[in-house]
């Protein structure tokens, strides 16, 4: 889906589609210069759709890490000491909450149409809108992401708890787990993680953790 995106946002940015089109060399003026947005309104929709659909996934992966009937032996919200702790418990709620909002963003915009300019521009596309609404569930997806990392590191010390070491972990796994402990440390009793979550989906934005990985792989194979 992301490939086929960028694939029509990159015809479309290289195309012409002033109206009108003028060639001074030769002295002409051609009215009716295809500037209808709909291949990047559609294609803004569908972004959106996917995002959203990645955010519901990880939302799932986030349930089962915290869900003691479904975590295999790791305690109930990723916390030592339940009853006076709530663990990840709001953090599931937060990711949950997020994913709804995409569900709701992800109807599409370019669906919609009111005419414009005296009714010569009778079908409008709505890209823009279709555009903020997937800016929105990327941003949305991000945090979504990050909480699925708080959970799946806090995951990992419990069993790093149980066998004593790192060995059983995937090369990048492990530089994975390294890189979330360097920006965030193991949540021993309650506190505000929304710094958190920011630090995590910092690092899931700028590249680093995707780089870094990939380098932990490359170097070790």
């Amino acid at each position: 889906a992301l490939n086929h995106v960028k694939n029509v946002v990159e015809i479309e940015i290289n195309s012409a589609t002033d109206n009108p089109l003028i060639f001074p060399e030769e002295g002409k003026i051609i009215s009716g210069g295809n500037f209808h947005g709909e291949p990047v309104a559609i294609n803004m929709d569908y972004l959106a759709i996917a995002v959203s659909e990645l955010s519901n996934i990880a939302e799932r992966r986030i349930e089962r890490l915290v869900n003691p009937s479904l975590n295999e032996g790791l305690p109930a919200f990723l916390t030592r000491n339940g009853g006076l702790n709530s663990g990840l418990m709001i953090s599931q709620y937060t990711a949950a909450a997020l994913v709804s909002e995409n569900k709701t963003l992800s109807f599409p915009a370019s669906v919609d149409s009111i005419p414009s300019s005296a009714n010569q521009e009778d079908h409008v596309s709505m890209g823009t809108i279709a555009a903020k609404k997937a800016w929105k569930i990327v941003e949305n997806t991000l945090n979504v992401l990050a909480i699925e990392l708080l959970c799946a590191a806090q995951a990992l010390d419990f069993r790093f708890e149980e066998r004593g070491c790192l060995s059983d972990l995937g090369k990048g796994t492990r530089r994975a787990y390294e890189l979330i402990r360097d920006v965030v440390p193991k949540i021993e009793e309650d506190r505000v993680l929304s710094r958190d979550i920011k630090k995590l989906a910092h690092l899931i934005k700028s590249g680093e953790l995707v780089k870094k990985v990939e380098e932990a792989v490359g170097t070790l194979e």
